[in-house]
């Protein structure tokens, strides 16, 4: 059975079976030398590919398990890799896309709250925790890099605004997230990674009719999901940082009147796994004030970035307790002075991709 330049088998799409145990196709120190050689070649790819699987998939935890499964393959190919027909580069995308592509058969999207549900008047409604739901992550940006997220669209495409760090904007993301699976590969790999409409159909088996007709689709869809440049361009660092540093203030004096003035008139709040979500400052700060009224006014914020945006670890002491415990990782968009929309996550495995202290450490 031969192997595929995608690293798949003909006529099997599951793992590979069989073989050396995967220690790879070779033997003795010629194996050993072709390992070195491997690792050494791949070693630069293995962030970037991370990221091409996270917009994927919208989880960093099966985005590193699929960076493992394509390297595996990877090095079971590699004997066979024809670096005259594609760099490595390519192809090691090439497999990374095919296995994406094979891990979301029959699965459901990742959203957000507001991509469910409708949003809520009454910031004192009750709790409703949407504790099945596979849930978008936001993806740690310690150690990304300019080229991680790679180039964009043309101006004035409803995807045009895919760009630079802007191509890993939560709010893009969790767009991304409402495209078939193959709809949202062939956007990524034409107007984030800017590959020839020829090439993305060699990679995907299919024609460069099919992928154009697959990418004007796309488009459309991310259009019609009312997306605007605020949400998924990326502000100067330096205004960000001004507006999420003052929201850090606040929060931490419990002054509600100074968070209300950080706020967009349309800012939206929301907090999975919680299927709650409000729009607007008075709902926004009613809600936080049923938060410290529930949790106290005792915390401590530790800036962090996630998706190429600010966000803030949030650490809380409970009366009677000497300690600041983890309750809450709170990514933020930034805009003109403002913070437009708070995604508010409380999920253990988000905690983890991020290496949060379960305590705060000073």
């Amino acid at each position: 059975m031969a192997t595929r330049d995608d690293g798949r088998l003909d006529g099997d799409d599951g793992p590979f079976e069989g073989g050396d145990g995967g220690d790879g196709p070779f033997a003795g120190d010629d194996r050993s030398d072709r390992r070195d050689d491997f690792e050494k070649r791949t070693a630069p790819y293995r962030r970037e590919l991370l990221t091409h699987c996270y917009r994927m998939l919208g989880s960093v935890h099966e985005a590193e398990d699929l960076v493992q499964e394509t390297m595996l393959r990877a090095w079971l190919a590699y004997d066979r890799y024809d670096a005259g027909r594609a760099s490595l580069r390519t192809w090691l995308y090439r497999i990374a896309t095919n296995r994406c592509l094979t891990a979301l058969r029959g699965r459901t999207r990742r959203p957000l709250p507001s991509g469910l549900v409708g949003a809520l008047e009454d910031p004192g409604a009750p709790m409703t925790l949407g504790a099945e739901v596979p849930w978008l992550e936001p993806f740690p940006d310690r150690g990304a890099t300019g080229p991680v997220f790679g180039a964009g669209a043309a101006a004035g495409d409803p995807a045009g605004v895919v760009a630079a760090r802007g191509s890993l904007r939560l709010a893009l993301i969790a767009a991304m997230q409402l495209l078939p699976p193959r709809q949202r590969a062939v956007l990524i790999l034409r107007d984030v990674l800017a590959w020839p409409a020829a090439e993305v159909a060699e990679a995907l088996g299919t024609s460069t009719a099919s992928v154009n007709s697959a990418l004007q689709r796309a488009r459309a869809r991310l259009g019609e999901a009312g997306l605007t440049e605020e949400e998924v361009t990326e502000p100067p660092d330096h205004e960000q940082r001004a507006v999420i540093d003052r929201y850090l203030r606040a929060f931490e004096d419990a002054d509600l009147d100074a968070l209300r003035a950080l706020l967009t008139q349309d800012v939206v709040l929301e907090m999975p796994p919680v299927l709650n979500w409000y729009v607007g400052p008075d709902a926004y700060v009613a809600f936080i004030a049923r938060v410290f009224a529930m949790r106290g006014t005792d915390w401590r914020l530790r800036p962090t970035t996630a998706n190429g945006q600010p966000a803030l670890a949030a650490y809380v002491r409970a009366p009677g307790d000497d300690t600041y415990r983890l309750h809450t990782l709170q990514v933020f968009t930034a805009t003109h002075g403002a913070v437009s929309h708070t995604v508010v996550f409380q999920l253990p495995t988000v905690f983890t991709a991020f290496g949060l202290a379960e305590v705060w450490e000073d």
